[in-house]
Formats: structure tokens, sequence, C-alpha cells
């Protein structure tokens, strides 16, 4: 769609809105900026939008109610992906056979160059940042977008034919696509998530599964073979379809043997890697690089450059991220691990007697389950914050003794730094929020960071 003096209506003011204004203002669009909030500065909404640039074009800013009249006026929406799709006016919008694009189907449309689009209900961070290294390390004109927090309308003007996409997409963005075709997409595992907005568990997948309807024969989908969702809906792919498994041996694709990360091109078997070679723990993870490695072969990099990439990677900062080995002790940030279900896959990940730093913030959690999944890893538990006391207690109940008191932050790193021995691994994996003593759990991980490099 040509879009220049076209009347194009962006619905929410969030980061995305924000991006999107101004890749339709460069496109010489006629934009009106709608946020339902009345109670929202109009000022400061134009100057996030303008930071500092002019343009030919008057902007529009309507806060509280959309006037019908206006309505009439609008060619396209384009609208944020924390917005609904079954709200009310955006059904008036449907209705008045009015385009409704996402963020994702304006960048795509505006952008060049080829997309590796990956989505999924768990790793999809992990992968898109792992890609998005190996990609640069190929091609340095590459920019890692979507719901990775950097949005791709941001970068959409800066493109070229040359350009490579990484592109995380939540199921809110998948939504609504149209032509938004990637070259390569991953699906990496579906459960139940955000049913409050998608309502059953099938338009949920159906949102997800929109990642590759617009895929030909000449591009690549990616799969878990292990998800019996994704599995079967690789049966009915135009594109073709590379399975990766962290359980079984495949005739092609990428899979665990031995452990080992192996790719199988149909002939031959190639070794990538050797789990004890990355810097990411758990199966969690070797099956976000297996995806990663999938989809970067599938695109034609040199598996030189998959290797050296795959081994340097770090991780996202503050998931089970791998700090610095210092005397033989391993450190790793998961200050993520705001609750214990994330917490639990910090614990599943370590492969080495581990000292855990736990305790912050008193959600009202409850630690049972997070006790339980220590599974004789743990050698002892450091608390803090305001829930230490209810979580020793769990603890001691469920029979793990080992917990000791610190009064702050750099003690509880310091008893860690003390009773750890070489060959064991140092975790910060709280299971509680970051309030009372932190701003959140970003600057909890920087300063866990922070000691552990002073070593």
């Amino acid at each position: 769609m040509e879009l220049e003096n076209k009347k194009v209506l962006v619905f929410g003011t969030g980061k995305s809105g924000i991006a999107a204004a101004q890749l339709l203002l460069e496109q010489k669009a006629l934009v009106v900026v709608y946020d339902g909030n009345h109670e929202l500065d109009e000022e400061k909404i134009k100057e996030q939008i303008f930071d500092g640039k002019s343009y030919e074009q008057t902007l529009t800013v309507v806060l509280g109610e959309l006037k019908e009249a206006l309505l009439d006026e609008i060619q396209l929406m384009v609208i944020s992906p924390g917005v609904p799709t079954d709200l009310m006016i955006v059904e008036k919008f449907r209705e008045k056979k009015i385009p409704i694009w996402g963020e994702i189907e304006l960048a795509y449309q505006v952008g060049k160059g080829d997309v590796l689009a990956i989505t999924g209900t768990n790793g999809k961070t992990t992968t898109t940042a792992l890609l998005g290294e190996i990609m640069k390390n190929f091609n340095e004109d590459t920019y890692v977008v979507g719901n990775i927090g950097n949005p791709y309308t941001k970068v959409a003007g800066q493109t070229v034919d040359h350009t490579v996409i990484v592109a995380e997409m939540s199921s809110f963005q998948l939504e609504t696509i149209h032509t938004f075709h990637p070259k390569v997409s991953a699906i990496l595992n579906l459960s139940p998530d955000h049913l409050n907005r998608h309502h059953t568990m099938e338009a949920y997948i159906a949102a997800k599964e929109k990642i590759a309807m617009n895929q030909t024969e000449e591009d690549t989908c990616v799969l878990n073979y292990e998800d019996e969702v994704t599995r079967k809906f690789g049966e009915t792919q135009k594109a073709n379809v590379l399975y990766f498994s962290s359980q079984r041996i495949l005739e092609k694709g990428v899979y665990l043997k031995e452990n080992a990360i192996i790719y199988n091109t149909g002939k031959e078997e190639i070794k990538i890697c050797g789990v004890e070679e990355l810097k990411l723990l758990g199966t969690h993870n070797y099956e976000n690089v297996m995806a990663a490695i999938a989809m970067s072969v599938s695109y034609g990099v040199p598996i030189d450059i998959i290797r050296k990439s795959v081994m340097e990677f770090r991780g996202v900062e503050h998931r089970i991220e791998f700090v610095a080995e210092k005397n033989g002790v391993a450190f790793y940030n998961d200050s993520k691990g705001t609750n214990p279900d994330a917490a639990i896959k910090g614990i599943q990940a370590m492969n080495r007697p581990t000292l855990l730093i736990g305790g912050g913030y008193d959600k009202d959690s409850s630690y049972e389950e997070w006790i339980s999944a220590f599974d004789g890893k743990v050698k002892k538990l450091v608390l803090i914050g305001a829930t230490r006391e209810k979580i020793a207690d769990t603890a001691v109940r469920l029979g793990f003794t080992e917990n000791v008191f610190a009064d702050t932050f750099e003690e509880a790193v310091e008893i860690c730094i003390k009773n750890a021995v070489p060959g064991d691994a140092v975790l910060l994996s709280p299971a509680c929020a970051s309030w009372g003593m932190f701003k959140n759990y970003e600057e909890r991980g920087d300063k866990f960071k922070e000691l552990v490099n002073q070593i």
C-alpha cells in the first residue's frame, strides 16, 4: 500500500505505537495517534514521536473517545500488539472495511531484505538473541527486532535488499499480519498462554501458526519434533520443514546425540559442538540452540560461523546468564527468576553442585515446588529479603536444612564465594521479586555481575 498522504490511525502510545507513528511520518502519511486513556499528556506523546525531528505533515493526537466522524476519514489502522483485536472500536474499523495492520505488517511493507522470524510459548528471546548473533557474524547488516524489545518499525526505514531481520514474534503481533513473509520461520513449542486474550487454546495456536502462512516451497519452517502440535503442523506446510529434537535422532534435522548437538543434512551428520562447550545450560536451552542452528543452516550460514557463534553465546541477560568462572567456580545470573516457576528452570539447568541465592520481596508465593526441584543439586541456600524466614521454614519442612541468612545482597554473594569450591556453581535465582532491595530484577542482576567481576 502506498502510504504517502494516506490518513492512518495508530492505536496505542507505547513503544510500538510511537515507533509506528515515526515510520508513518517518514513515509509522509497523515498520522492520527489514538489512545483510550484521556489522562495521558498529548504534548509528551508528540515530543516522543517527533524526537527532535520535524516533518512536513501534521500529527494529530486523540485521547479518550474516538469520534465517529474521524473514523470515516481513516484509510488504515495500525494497531499496537497490546491492544486486543476484539475491542468494539476495532470491530467498527472492521465493519467499515478499513485495513487493520499490526506494527509488524507496517514494518514489513516498508522494509527490505530477508526476515527470519521466531515464535513459540517459551524460549523465543534466547533463540532470537542467539540467531541474531549468528546472523551478525555472517552479515553485518542484521537487525534483531520484535517482542525482544526493539520495534521492527524503528529500523524498517533503514533496511536495504541485503539486510537480515531477526524477529521475535508474539501471538499478539502475529494476529495482525497479512503479507508478512519470513524466509525462515520457527515455532519452538506451544503450551497454554495468554488465554485471557485469545480465549481458547485453538485461537492461541492459530495465531502462532500464522507465522508460516505466506511461506512457499522456497522457504523453510523450523519446528520442534517433540511438540505434538508443531510436529503435526509440519505435515501441512508448503515450506520446507526442518525439525529439531532433544529426544531422538532424526533422518534430517538438528538433534542431541551423546551430549553433542548434531546437524544431519539427510546425507551426513555434522557435529556442531558438545553441550559441555556451551555457556547455556539445561535441555530447554539446548532446544533453543538447536532451533537457531536449524534456522541459520536453512539460510545458508557456514557451519564454522554457526559453531563459533553458538559456543561464544552467553545467553540473554539475567536469564541463567553465564557471568564468569572464578577459581574454578561458575557464576550464573538468573535474576529474572522472579517467581518459583521461573526459578525452577534455573536450578534444573545447573550441572554442578550449586550455592543458590534466593529470597526477596514477598508476593505471597508458595515455595514447595521450587525447594523440591533442588533434587540434590543445592549445597547451600543463602536467603535474603522479606521472604527469607518463609522460604527457610518451607525448606526445613521439606528436609533441606543447609539454609543461611544474609542481611545484605553483598553479604549473600560473599557467603557463596567463601563456601564454594572448584567445580561448584553459584546461582542467583531468587524465586522472588527484587523490590525492597532493588528497583527491578535488572538492577539486582547487574549488581551480582559487578560483585562477581570484582573477585
